[in-house]
């Protein structure tokens, strides 16, 4: 994996030994990053990436002008090749590791973020309930996007929450926004 572009263009990015982890392909992460880049402010954000992994996703975001990202991983490996990839990076004073479960993580006190990027394992058990804990506890600004990958046995495009949805191979993203739809509790009204 390498960092597509940015001040960080070209750097590779390897994944942890011995961790098991399912990367963002560069086709994916090339889309998320030009979507973000035509319809949102990127530089001097502040970015919470759930399921962090090798740190891909937060690290392109820093490339590209983020000021401060926020990585969440639950493998203590991986976050030490978080924190020795942001030193070879020269990026360390703009990132900030929590060796945590997600779950826990956002059961703790939330800050907003500009985006939040969550890559969890396509057989991840609270999938279905990330938007409306993203949405409805105070993760995003109020015109913050939540960023989610998932497979095919998920499907969020008829929420109205939800402003695009795409497959890429085997991965689809979507990608969410607060909206005057939402109620006070933070999930889609659907009701006509």
């Amino acid at each position: 994996m390498r960092i597509i572009t940015g001040t960080l263009k070209g750097r590779k990015i390897t994944t942890p030994a011995h961790v098991d982890m399912r990367p963002t392909s560069d086709r994916a992460k090339e889309s998320i990053f030009s979507i973000i880049e035509v319809r949102k402010h990127l530089p001097g954000s502040s970015i919470l990436d759930l399921f962090a992994g090798s740190g891909n996703l937060g690290f392109e975001a820093i490339s590209r002008g983020a000021e401060r990202v926020h990585f969440v991983e639950v493998s203590g490996a991986a976050v030490e090749h978080i924190d020795k990839t942001a030193r070879q990076f020269g990026v360390d004073k703009q990132i900030h590791t929590i060796c945590s479960s997600v779950e826990t993580y956002l059961r703790g006190h939330s800050r907003p973020f500009d985006i939040v990027f969550a890559d969890p394992p396509y057989d991840y058990g609270e999938l279905p309930e990330l938007p409306d804990i993203i949405l409805r506890d105070g993760w995003l600004k109020e015109d913050g996007w939540f960023i989610l990958e998932h497979d095919k046995r998920h499907h969020f495009g008829e929420r109205s929450d939800c402003v695009f949805t795409k497959p890429y191979g085997r991965t689809i993203v979507s990608i969410f926004r607060k909206n005057e739809e939402t109620d006070s509790s933070g999930k889609a009204n659907s009701e006509e």
